[in-house]
This record gives C-alpha cells, sequence and structure tokens, in this order.
C-alpha cells in the first residue's frame, strides 16, 4: 500500500484583504467556531492561568454528568456541610439548615457564582471538596484539558488550580454540546434564592441581553486572575465560543467580550464546499466485489472564509491504497486537507461510503492478477 494523493476541487474567489488581524489587551485569549472547527485567534491560549470562578464550570460539568447518569436528580436535596456555610466571596448565603435541590444549586453556581453551592455540590458527589477537586482533575484530562489541575470546587485562589484558556474553551463546548438540556441554564440573567442576596441575584456575563446571542457561560474575578469570561454566541448556523483572561477591570471584560463577538462574526463568512453525504474522492479497493470506494465525510465540509480572502480553496484527499476488503460503511479510510488562505489548513476525517465485501475466490484471483499485472507495468516503465 502506498499513499495516495488526490486535488478534489480548487475554490476561486474574488478577493481584496486578508481578515484583520484582532489584538486583544487580555493576557490570554482564545477564540474559537464551532461549526467549522476553526480557532479563530489564540494568545498564550496554553499558559496554566488561575482560572478564579470560570473553573466553576468543571464543577457543573462533573454534576451535569451526574443527572445523566441518574446519579443525581434535578429534585434531589443535598445538605450544607460548616464549611460551605463559611465559604467567603459570591455566595448563595447557605447555612446548614439548608437543604437545596440540584436545580437551586446549579443556578446558584451559575447565575450567583455561589462559591457555598460548589462546595455542597463537591460534598454530595465525592464526600469531600479534596475528593472532588481530584475527580475533576482526572475528568478533566479524559476531556482533553492537558493544562487543568484542580484544587477545588469553586476557583478560589491556590497556586495548584490552574487552566489554560484554551482548556476553557475546550470545557465550554462540552458543555454546550453534551447537555444541551442543561445548557439553558446560562442565560438566565436573573435568580433569586429565597431572597437572601439581593444584591447578588444577578448573571455577571455581560453580554448577556445584548441581542448578539450571546447564552452563556461564566465570568471570573480574582486579585491574581484579573478579570475573565468564558464566553459563547449563536448567530445562525454558526456558534462562537471564545475565552478572555487578565483584563484589569469588568468594564474592560465587557468591552472586549463584545469586540471579540463583533470580529468573529464580522470578518469571517461561512461556507459550505462539500454538503453532507457527497461523496468527495473514490479510493481503489484491493479484493473486493467493487474495484472502488467512495470516500466522504460525517457532516459535509464548512469553512470559514476570511474577509477579503485573496486565492481560492485548495481540498486533497489523503489515503493509503488500494484499500483492502473488506470494508464497512464509515470505516475511516483517510483524510481531507482543505487549504483555506490566511486561515491555514483544517484536516477532516474521510470514511467509507458503503460496504464492500470480500470477494470470492475466483474474484480474488483476478484482482491479485490485475495488481501484479499493474506492478510490472510500473516496474518496466519505471
Amino acid at each position: 500500500m502506498r499513499a495516495l494523493t488526490f486535488r478534489i476541487f480548487a475554490l476561486v474567489m474574488l478577493a481584496a484583504l486578508p481578515a484583520r488581524a484582532f489584538d486583544t489587551n487580555a493576557r490570554a485569549a482564545w477564540v474559537y467556531d464551532v461549526a467549522t472547527g476553526t480557532v479563530l485567534m489564540e494568545k498564550n491560549a496554553d499558559e496554566p492561568l488561575p482560572p478564579a470562578s470560570m473553573s466553576k464550570l468543571m464543577t457543573v460539568y462533573m454534576l451535569f454528568e451526574a443527572l445523566k447518569e441518574g446519579r443525581l436528580q434535578l429534585d434531589t436535596r443535598l445538605p450544607v456541610s460548616t464549611k460551605a456555610r463559611q465559604m467567603q466571596g459570591s455566595t448563595m448565603f447557605l447555612n446548614e439548615q439548608d437543604r437545596p435541590t440540584v436545580e437551586e444549586l446549579i443556578k446558584g453556581i451559575i447565575v450567583l457564582s455561589g462559591n457555598d453551592a460548589c462546595v455542597v455540590v463537591a460534598e454530595g458527589l465525592a464526600g469531600t471538596e479534596e475528593a472532588f477537586a481530584r475527580q475533576m482533575t482526572e475528568r478533566g484530562k479524559a476531556l482533553g484539558l492537558t493544562n487543568s489541575t484542580f484544587a477545588n470546587a469553586s476557583g478560589w485562589p491556590d497556586p495548584r488550580h490552574r487552566m489554560s484558556v484554551h482548556d476553557l474553551g475546550v470545557l465550554a463546548q462540552h458543555l454546550v454540546q453534551d447537555f444541551p438540556e442543561y445548557y439553558k441554564n446560562f442565560a438566565i440573567e436573573e435568580w433569586r434564592f429565597d431572597n437572601r442576596a439581593p444584591a447578588n441575584r444577578h448573571n455577571r456575563n455581560p453580554l448577556l441581553g445584548l441581542g448578539i446571542g450571546a447564552d452563556g457561560l461564566k465570568t471570573g474575578h480574582t486579585q491574581e486572575a484579573g478579570y475573565g469570561l468564558v464566553g459563547s454566541a449563536i448567530q445562525g448556523d454558526r456558534r462562537v465560543i471564545f475565552v478572555i483572561s487578565g483584563l484589569p477591570s469588568d468594564k474592560a471584560r465587557a468591552e472586549e467580550s463584545e469586540r471579540i463577538v463583533s470580529w468573529a462574526y464580522r470578518q469571517f463568512t461561512m461556507r459550505t464546499i462539500v454538503p453532507k453525504g457527497e461523496i468527495v474522492a473514490e479510493a481503489p479497493v484491493w479484493l473486493g466485489k467493487k474495484g472502488k470506494i467512495g470516500l466522504t465525510t460525517e457532516d459535509g465540509v464548512k469553512v470559514l472564509i476570511p474577509a477579503g480572502a485573496q486565492s481560492g480553496i485548495t481540498a486533497e484527499a489523503v489515503f493509503k491504497g488500494p484499500i483492502e476488503a473488506p470494508i464497512t460503511a464509515g470505516d475511516k479510510l483517510g483524510d481531507l486537507l482543505v487549504d483555506i488562505p490566511g486561515a491555514g489548513q483544517s484536516r477532516l476525517p474521510l470514511y467509507a461510503s458503503v460496504d464492500v465485501p470480500r470477494a470470492g475466490v475466483i474474484g480474488r484471483l483476478q484482482s491479485a492478477a490485475f495488481r501484479l499485472g499493474e506492478r510490472a507495468y510500473q516496474s518496466v516503465m519505471n
């Protein structure tokens, strides 16, 4: 078998200037287009930094997972320990007599950023916050969070508690995709718990309610971390997830967040270049009942075109061939390499479009004879 490359297409577009680069004042930033899997901008994206309350997203993920697996129900009530009641900073003002429901705790963490609620969840799921933090770190690695370690459930300052903005973005994407039934909680702008903290009833996400499609996720602030936000907005078929950290004020965070969303949607246009189900290439088959098999992507191919891209998009199918039968529809057989001027290269898996059973004895002999003849011809030509 040898590596084979086939030029599939070249799309030429009229152009002017490449997309305007985005310069951010944040210490670290990561901007991602979900539909196309494109990183639009990154700055110090893999540096482990103090995440402050943005790391509460990992606590929320663990809680959503427990709900999905049936270990908890929305109406399950959890006890409040003295440790939880003594938590400082932003809280729900819980006390040891309370038995908040899981649904209340979800809103308490997401809307009110309750540190006490995080401890209640941690102790309810793992017995102690320390054990829960170890589980957070372990589960984070399984989710692909390569620069994250957790020391607590709330994001309280601790030198062992670190996340990169890239990891926070990956976690946000998991929350959006893995738990659509619970994700809607991130868009709640205001929520009261027993009217205990009327001054702490508003979601701190500065983008909610601006009419730009923002629907999540979590702010964070400590003296060491500065002001940060894990944000997400959806407009039409495009969702953009972004993370910023290390800004000097909540005003700067709000302005930078809105500026990022505007830039991401105004400086890039999404195009479908391969419709879902379309065969993008054919690969030769060895010892099969068919001599060729169609290669297709899972969901088609959508790409972002930078504003005023100067030249064409090209795509190449790369695979090792001929491919030996039997082949099952859905088998990964190669990759589609898409080059976008001004945006780099994307690699998407190519799958078998149909089953190709192994040929019978006579068919295999015919294939072998043909293959030997082909090799002999190539040897003579070389």
